[in-house]
């Protein structure tokens, strides 16, 4: 028990660090338009790399019984945007076609 917090502190700094760089070092500089445009389509990036891949490994008998709710999600989130409603939505719908399957 003595060894783990000196791991949660390392864990707590190699996490902060790589956060905290880009406000020290870019602080109230100006970034490029195209840097800009990247930088903003890291999360949806990411998210198809992170989530999408678990989706359809999630229900291994009817791997995909989750098309409709991501169909759902993507158009709801692009539409209106936030993530409650977008991943409720999706949950609800995979359900719905489960329930349908038998």
């Amino acid at each position: 028990m003595k060894n783990l917090i000196p791991v949660i502190f390392g864990m707590a700094a190699v996490t902060y660090i790589p956060r905290l760089l880009p406000f020290v070092v870019l602080g109230g500089k100006q970034i490029s338009g195209r840097i800009d445009m990247f930088l903003k389509c890291i999360p949806a990036a990411a998210i198809g790399a992170l989530i999408i891949p678990g989706v359809f490994e999630s229900i291994p008998q009817m791997p995909f019984a989750v098309v409709p709710g991501m169909i759902f999600t993507a158009v709801f989130g692009l539409w209106r945007g936030g993530i409650i409603i977008p991943v409720t939505g999706a949950v609800f719908i995979t359900y719905c076609v489960l329930l349908c399957a038998g």
